[in-house]
């Protein structure tokens, strides 16, 4: 196994990493904003009020890609299981 081929498999995994974590932590941080503006406007300071909507955005957005997300985990496997012959043969 080359070093270009460990870097290219590290890539991908960070990608599809970055790509199945994305909608979740998007929501999560559009979530906070929107509460901290609305907290610093009535100046209301308590960290639970924050806490619970970001909690519940996330998990509803976690349960509506949740078959997207698999298929993506599901694709990435399969195509590494597919690949091992020709990375252990050392060919490219």
């Amino acid at each position: 196994m080359e070093a270009q081929q460990v870097i290219d498999l590290g890539r991908q995994a960070i990608m599809v990493g970055l790509l199945v974590s994305a909608p979740i932590l998007v929501v999560g941080t559009l979530v906070g904003l929107i509460i901290g503006l609305v907290q610093a406007l009535t100046q209301i300071q308590d960290q639970t009020v924050s806490f619970v909507p970001k909690i519940v955005a996330m998990v509803l957005v976690l349960s509506l890609c949740l078959p997207w997300l698999i298929q993506q985990m599901v694709d990435y496997s399969s195509t590494l299981y597919e690949n091992v012959p020709r990375v252990v043969a050392g060919k490219s």
